[in-house]
């Protein structure tokens, strides 16, 4: 597979192929993040998700990253992912309503599917199988971005229920038992207080997630 560059924003762009997905900023963004490297409340200025194995098992998947993003030359700070999903079958939607822009980068696969509060607990598998990647260019308040997590999980969600995805026990799934998330925005103009399913930015992420990952499952 040749690479696919995308450039969602002015001053960011996304490079695809079947063992990376690599995105680099010219300063840098802010996110709330699970990603196994660059977690919390950070900044960064590149993001990668690497392919692995199914059976993948490094002992500390997070120093694995680490050297990834050094032998890659990520721009510090960087936030890194792993899947064993097909990155070839990456998809990023952009949506935009006015000035104000939103674009999801999601990699999914449903192998290891789980139903929350049904699957019983199981050994952590560093491989994460849905990931998503949200990018807003406009600034949001800490809250907004809580709020946001909740508000692309629900998307994400609902997505794999009316896709009819099930986990192997054949309950309905809820996600995988490895999924990460990635807010991020620019930090651009009066940051946004709420980002709930009932405002503009939260519509659009929402609407962009389940784009994205429904064509990524299909």
């Amino acid at each position: 597979m040749k690479d696919r560059l995308i450039q969602p924003f002015p001053a960011l762009q996304i490079t695809i192929n079947a063992q990376w997905v690599k995105l680099v900023t010219s300063s840098p963004w802010y996110a709330l993040s699970s990603a196994l490297l660059g977690c919390g409340f950070t900044e960064f200025c590149s993001l990668f998700i690497y392919h692995v194995h199914k059976n993948y098992d490094h002992p500390e998947p997070w120093r694995h990253l680490q050297e990834l993003a050094v032998t890659e030359r990520m721009p510090s700070p960087a936030i890194g992912l792993l899947t064993a999903a097909s990155l070839e079958r990456t998809q990023v939607i952009s949506l935009g309503e006015g000035a104000l822009q939103v674009c999801a980068l999601v990699t999914a696969g449903v192998s290891n599917a789980t139903s929350a509060g049904l699957t019983p607990p199981t050994v952590f598998v560093g491989a994460n199988t849905i990931n998503i990647v949200l990018l807003v260019n406009r600034a949001l308040s800490p809250a907004a971005m809580v709020n946001a997590v909740i508000t692309v999980t629900e998307a994400k969600t609902d997505t794999l229920n009316r896709l009819g995805i099930k986990t192997p026990q054949g309950e309905i799934a809820s996600g995988t038992s490895t999924d990460t998330v990635v807010i991020a925005h620019n930090g651009e103009g009066e940051p946004f207080p709420y980002a709930g399913p009932a405002t503009a930015v939260g519509w659009l992420m929402a609407k962009a997630v389940r784009l994205a990952l429904s064509q990524a499952l299909r």
